[in-house]
């Protein structure tokens, strides 16, 4: 049976730099993902030449060669011209910080902690939004009444779904302890019981707190010689990280210094039990302020009299904080603005950003088309991007020609002024495309789709232009650049 891929796997091996400079390689559903030992011996230019090849770019320390659905294919082939035996995506992202700076790596530890319980906020996201809906909407048909006044089958389901809601979002604490385990390479089920001794039903709810502390009624430990607050941190993410970044130095240090006969008694026991009291007295406390500065910081800007100005600088320039890795800060931020003020405004600008990228992608496809070799980056790079993945599109099509990521940016600037003008505000973390609408709360989403008519409409039009007039036409940005490695 002829090799389909043969003759191009051969050519890439060459224009990579030879088998020599592959450190590691592995793929994932659209995409060859190389850690090479010096990233400047890749041939961009005659790379992107190959029939196979859609496009090229390198992020997070990884040059990734765009192939399409065939890349499994393409995968094995190149795999067997080489001998270069394939390796995990776990294995890649790790020989991948050989080519990350301190930002960089700090970015991707953040994005791989929250990405396992991402799944889990969005479903959280959207079953808030649900219930939103049940009790907080009053319909004109209804004689100005919600849902649940009017019907006791919806009323009972509204109070059913309140215990998955309360599961993700008060328990946050335990996925993000898991989760940090996980990642080091620790014991999970000390990260898990650390998680549960933040939320304990023992402590004072974390969102009752403030009155607590105001009238003096905190329940506390009393050690006869000292007390210890009983506050609990339902919800919080800065507690949770350093706790849980806490146990698994702690625990990876006890290892090393515990002899192999006792480290199964020891080693999880003094962990466990240190972090626990460090997580009461210190680590607890001193996140709990700098979360809600951080959360008060941008809750300031997205409400102040600037919110509009904020707005439109957030929104013009998040796509570029895509580039570099360092969106996968806002997870944190909108957690905590959602824990301390019951909703979060940031999270639409997001939504609207991707949204706005994706339209920027379908002009290019309404552009061109007939150009099928694109067509195979540029329809699904749009479908992704309405779903809330905008790299296919931003690498594959958008940096490719310039003008479109430009375009994208303003539609997504104005999006985001309108957005923070109005107050749009979402319950929580959803799907960040076109499915957004789902968790914005009730009172903000006519203006939600608003918002989103302009992150269609502008960054579209502003392509079909800027390609019309040439705008941008030899600025079309080298995307195989490292972005901040230096």
């Amino acid at each position: 049976m002829a090799k389909k891929y043969e003759k191009d796997a051969k050519a890439l091996v060459d224009l990579i730099g030879g088998d020599s400079n592959i450190n590691a390689v592995t793929h994932c559903a659209t995409r060859m993902r190389f850690v090479l030992n010096d990233p400047k011996k890749a041939n961009v230019e005659e790379i992107e030449k190959l029939d196979a090849v859609k496009g090229t770019f390198t992020q997070a320390g990884q040059f990734q060669v765009i192939v399409g659905n065939d890349v499994s294919d393409f995968y094995n082939e190149f795999v067997a011209i080489t001998g270069h035996e394939g390796v995990s995506k776990d294995d890649v992202k790790a020989a991948a910080k050989q080519n990350q700076n301190w930002l960089q790596r700090v970015m991707t530890v953040l994005a791989e902690i929250f990405a396992p319980i991402i799944p889990a906020i969005i479903a959280g996201g959207l079953i808030l939004g649900f219930r939103n809906i049940l009790e907080g909407v009053p319909f004109k048909a209804l004689d100005g009444q919600t849902i649940v006044q009017v019907s006791q089958f919806w009323a009972g389901v509204n109070d059913f779904l309140w215990l998955p809601g309360e599961a993700i979002f008060h328990f946050l604490p335990v996925g993000i302890t898991w989760s940090i385990t996980r990642k080091m390479k620790t014991t999970q089920i000390l990260g898990i019981i650390l998680g549960i001794t933040l939320v304990s039903p023992q402590l004072l709810n974390a969102y009752g707190a403030a009155d607590a502390i105001a009238s003096g009624e905190v329940p506390v430990w009393n050690f006869g010689f000292f007390t210890i607050e009983k506050i609990g941190y339902q919800a919080q993410v800065i507690p949770a990280m350093l706790a849980g970044f806490t146990l698994v130095y702690l625990e990876k240090w006890l290892r090393k210094v515990t002899p192999q006969a006792i480290s199964m008694i020891v080693v999880p026991f003094f962990a466990l039990l240190v972090t626990i009291i460090l997580a009461n007295t210190v680590l607890g406390p001193i996140g709990w302020v700098i979360g809600q500065w951080i959360s008060k910081g941008v809750y300031a800007g997205l409400t102040g009299s600037f919110s509009w100005l904020f707005g439109a600088v957030f929104g013009t320039f998040y796509a570029p904080l895509v580039i570099t890795g360092l969106h996968h800060m806002t997870n944190a931020i909108d957690l905590q603005l959602a824990a301390d003020f019951g909703g979060t405004q940031l999270w639409p600008m997001i939504a609207l950003s991707n949204i706005a990228q994706g339209s920027a992608v379908l002009a290019i496809w309404w552009l061109h088309r007939g150009d099928k070799k694109e067509e195979q980056i540029s329809i699904p790079a749009t479908i992704s991007c309405y779903l809330g993945v905008t790299e296919p599109a931003m690498f594959g099509i958008n940096l490719k020609y310039m003008y479109p990521f430009v375009a994208a940016m303003i539609g997504s600037g104005i999006a985001g002024l309108i957005s923070t003008t109005f107050g749009v505000t979402a319950n929580n973390i959803g799907v960040g495309g076109l499915p957004g609408f789902l968790v914005i709360q009730p009172g903000s989403q006519l203006m939600f789709w608003i918002c989103m008519g302009i992150s269609i409409v502008v960054p579209f039009v502003l392509t079909v232009i800027f390609e019309k007039r040439g705008f941008l036409a030899d600025k079309a940005l080298d995307i195989n650049i490292p972005f901040f490695n230096h």
